[in-house]
């Protein structure tokens, strides 16, 4: 059992390289668009997939509060995964069209929709792109695999953070690494700090 602990921690650190090695300039080019949505005076809506959600709430908690050094809020929303309305009216888009609905109430052009998905073909994620883009507004999107159904929908001005991994784990510990990483450039960016 201790040599399958092992493996699992070297298999998450080789997918935490080879993501080193590919993404670094998405990540800028993702935390330059939102600084600068956030200095234009705009927003960040946030939302994931099913497991990534947790991940959605975390990335707006850390915009909103801060992420390793105190300084002003910025204006950061996840998009609640619970947000049905409790008529009686049957609906097969309901859970579909999540976080749509929200986008299509609270987003406005020059906003920024960051969507974490694990292989870019969920379908709520995929909707709430298609709001985003019917409102003018700018996605980064995090995905794994091959980028899915997701990919397709981005255009030259959105940016796709795709982790190369399959195993929806790895995936995942990279989404969070990701946000870390634009949540400390974002910062760098809006409120330099001197040389110490």
């Amino acid at each position: 059992m201790q040599e399958q602990i092992k493996e699992l921690f070297t298999e998450s650190i080789q997918a935490q390289i080879a993501a080193g090695e590919v993404l670094p300039g998405v990540l800028e080019s993702a935390s330059i668009s939102i600084a600068q949505a956030l200095i234009n005076g705009n927003k960040l809506l946030c939302c994931g997939a099913s497991s990534c959600h947790m991940l959605s709430d975390h990335f707006a908690a850390l915009l909103v509060n801060f992420f390793e050094t105190e300084r002003p809020c910025l204006p950061a929303i996840s998009l609640s995964p619970q947000a049905l309305n409790l008529s009686s009216q049957p609906s097969t888009n309901r859970s579909r069209d999540i976080f749509a609905r929200q986008i299509r109430a609270l987003g406005e052009q020059g906003d920024l929709l960051l969507v974490l998905a694990i292989n870019g073909n969920e379908k709520s994620v995929i909707s709430a792109v298609e709001a985003a883009l019917t409102k003018d507004m700018t996605v980064i999107a995090l995905v794994g695999v091959d980028g899915g159904e997701l990919a397709g929908l981005l255009s030259a001005n959105d940016v796709e953070i795709r982790i190369p991994a399959k195993r929806p784990s790895r995936i995942l510990e990279s989404h969070l690494v990701n946000l870390h990483c634009l949540s400390e450039l974002v910062d760098m960016t809006l409120f330099p700090q001197g040389e110490n």
